[in-house]
């Protein structure tokens, strides 16, 4: 006969393992959307939970009997998930602006598409954008850094032992001003030759009055704009590998900060 014997304490501990791994995990770029279903999330981080815990060796602690003490571990442990996945997420948002900004100059800003993952409409190119950077995401396994940060997050971070004070929120500051970077640079070559465009545009309406410069400027923005973005696209995912490389360098910062 197979006996289970497992201590409060151990339960306790498995419990606040399966915080901090659902809270990693479903914050990811890819799990976090909606069109998922929370079952499976919950199924996963279950999973995962159960996978991990015999591999941590984490030594069990005392079982708390004050509910203010666990409660403020347990928001510690989620926190501490939400914080590396809002990180990850500030990446992609630049990526996203930078979308934004080109559509914007080409035109296309009263056209958007539905993001499934996100329930909402967001422009064509911010979503083009963000379907390249996730296919690189994943084609350089760039989403297995989550999976070493799990790991690593428990012996930087042991249970009920998240910080957050100064360091973390300079970091996290640091990041979303690079969010800003990250834009700029990944719609720097369209927006270039779209304001260019636009410079000769404006010339050619002070030279010539008679033409209808708005009617000539708007499919000729529009070809312009996709010229560069296929131009663009090899330096594009140059880029985002960089910056995916650099990630597992952030997240083990993060951790320390939160030490």
């Amino acid at each position: 006969m197979i006996s289970l014997s497992i201590s409060l304490p151990q339960l306790q501990m498995f419990f606040l393992v399966f915080l901090r791994v659902g809270a990693i995990l479903m914050s990811m770029p890819v799990f976090e959307s909606r069109s998922i279903p929370h079952v499976f999330k919950l199924a996963m981080a279950f999973a995962t939970s159960l996978i991990l815990f015999p591999m941590l060796k984490l030594s069990p602690l005392p079982l708390s009997n004050s509910i203010i003490v666990l409660g403020i571990g347990v928001a510690g442990e989620i926190l501490l998930g939400l914080v590396i996945g809002f990180s990850i997420k500030l990446i992609f948002a630049g990526i996203q602006l930078a979308g934004q900004l080109a559509g914007y100059q080409m035109g296309l800003a009263i056209a958007n598409v539905m993001d499934p993952s996100q329930s909402q409409q967001i422009p064509l190119l911010a979503q083009f954008n963000n379907l390249v950077a996730l296919l690189i995401f994943l084609a350089i396994n760039a989403h297995f850094w989550f999976i070493r940060a799990l790991t690593q997050s428990f012996r930087l971070v042991p249970p009920l032992n998240v910080h957050i004070d100064g360091p973390l929120m300079e970091h996290l500051i640091q990041l979303a001003g690079n969010m800003f970077v990250i834009s700029i640079k990944v719609g720097a070559p369209i927006i270039a030759a779209l304001l260019v465009t636009t410079v000769a545009f404006g010339l050619v309406a002070r030279t010539v009055p008679q033409m209808n410069v708005f009617i000539v400027a708007m499919p000729l923005k529009i070809g312009v704009g996709l010229l560069f973005l296929g131009f663009s696209l090899p330096y594009f995912s140059a880029f985002l590998k960089k910056i995916f490389n650099d990630l597992g360098q952030h997240i083990v910062i993060m951790l320390k900060a939160m030490s």
